[in-house]
């Protein structure tokens, strides 16, 4: 993606003000009556994502003010700057007046974040603003942006586009930029190596869409052999038909995103790696397509897991956890001081709380308490939902040791589903705590800075705990 943002200009550069509500007034009086006017025909009052464009006498723009709401904090800064980036014509814009406790680098990342546009398959046509910041260091804004620009042109991209081996062809390409060790088990090899969830699951794809387990291995710059080893999973469904338990055409329409989970996880791990973080680190992405065929898993079967645990297939649409629990599994082995897994696992998460706020589970209170505070610093938002043990006995089977679909008594499926991921989570003395997130990696509307269609959810705060961690 082109750099929307720089320190330093090329060229003669449109002044920005960020005006916080309680100091419009005084903005206004000193641009002039002109500039009064058009805030008053605008009705411009600084809240937070409004944008003032002032033309100059050939109608282009000559300054502009962007709105910060009753305070430049993390929130406000995020929503304001990213609706910049989409409201602001195209040219070349400087911050140059700020209120005291804006935070410039934030103010960049956002603008970075709301200048995305997914156009693979658009003729490219016109420019972007863009954004010179002085005095800020660009690189961790521009790492960070370019990760969650890539885990949405990956869920934004059509399954005919974006099956098992361009997931692959992702991770070795990050894998090689950052020096890091991968591995891919694919097709019927998942029976030797011991993933039988992930074939199970996979088995009825087409050929050169083979299920596979993909996992990169990395050490950051001088971190030692028992540097903490952090283990990121991500759920990577390239279409999810439902299998034999077929969606309705309206629950499948956005399919595609079913992979939202393994782009998070290796943009995430890419964060990781740019910013070299003194850590060990393993991203375990298994992927696959749940398709319909002759071979295809059927309700009332029964499987082996990598754990050991036997799962009895209620319901073929609910293969998501099947897959992941070969890979949290895997995750235990290697003994990680922590555990994240993000999948876009439930429609009970966005019934229970939307599409904007993906709710995550730990038992953990040290974690649960580092996570709040890193998603509020980085306005990225999540909502804890309890591990409820009494609903546990809801994936008791009958035949097997645990089933995939909960008793409809439970009722609470982004609970029971974590409760599910939960048997197989890394665990005992020589595991750190896991962490679930149950993401929807989707914009169904449109708004300023959140453009309809694929949006990174929640990378941006577990990077800065991970980075809180290690400075601790």
């Amino acid at each position: 993606m082109p750099d929307s943002i720089l320190d330093a200009a090329d060229g003669p550069t449109i002044p920005v003000r960020a005006v916080v509500e309680g100091d419009l007034a005084a903005a206004l009086e000193s641009a002039g009556v002109r500039v009064q006017g058009l805030a008053k025909t605008a009705e411009f009052k600084a809240k937070a994502g409004q944008v003032l464009v002032i033309p100059g006498h050939e109608g282009l723009p000559q300054a502009a003010m962007v709105g910060l709401g009753a305070a430049p904090d993390a929130q406000n800064t995020m929503a304001a700057f990213r609706a910049a980036a989409a409201k602001l014509p195209a040219g070349l814009y400087e911050l140059a007046e700020a209120p005291e406790g804006l935070d410039r680098d934030a103010a960049a990342l956002a603008f970075a974040l709301g200048g995305y546009r997914f156009d693979r398959y658009k003729t490219h046509g016109g420019e972007k603003p863009r954004l010179v910041v002085a005095g800020v260091d660009l690189a961790e804004a521009r790492h960070v942006a370019h990760a969650c620009a890539l885990a949405r042109d990956m869920v934004n991209t059509p399954a005919n586009d974006m099956g098992p081996l361009q997931i692959e062809t992702i991770a070795r390409e990050i894998a090689e930029a950052y020096r890091a060790k991968i591995e891919v088990v694919t097709g019927e090899a998942l029976l030797e190596a011991n993933y039988p969830a992930v074939h199970a699951v996979g088995r009825a794809a087409d050929p050169a869409r083979s299920p596979r387990m993909i996992e990169i291995s990395w050490s950051g710059p001088g971190a030692s052999a028992n540097a903490p080893l952090v283990a990121i999973i991500g759920k990577g469904v390239v279409f999810d038909t439902g299998g034999l338990d077929i969606k309705p055409s309206a629950g499948m329409r956005l399919m595609k995103k079913d992979m939202g989970g393994a782009a998070h996880a290796l943009a995430l791990g890419r964060m990781v790696m740019a910013a070299g973080l003194p850590i060990r680190l393993s991203v375990l992405t298994p992927v696959v397509e749940n398709a319909i065929s002759g071979d295809a898993m059927r309700p009332g079967d029964v499987l082996a897991s990598r754990k050991g645990l036997s799962i009895e297939v209620g319901n073929t649409d609910a293969e998501g956890r099947l897959i992941l629990a070969d890979a949290l599994t895997r995750a235990a082995e290697l003994e990680p001081a922590l555990t994240i897994d993000m999948a876009t696992l439930t429609g009970a998460a966005r019934i229970a709380l939307g599409p904007q706020l993906p709710p995550y589970y730990t038992d953990d209170e040290e974690l649960a308490g580092q996570i709040e505070d890193s998603a509020r610093a980085a306005a990225d938002p999540l909502w804890r939902m309890p591990l409820w043990k009494p609903y546990a006995e809801a994936l008791d089977s009958d035949v097997a040791e645990i089933k995939n679909d909960p008793d409809g008594w439970a009722q609470a499926g982004s609970v029971t589903a974590a409760l599910f991921l939960q048997r197989f989570a890394p665990q005992g003395p020589k595991c750190g705590p896991w962490v679930h997130l149950d993401i929807f990696a989707w914009n169904p509307r449109g708004r300023p800075g959140h453009p309809a269609g694929a949006e990174a959810q929640a990378i941006r705060g577990l990077y800065r705990m991970l980075k809180t961690r290690c400075a601790a």
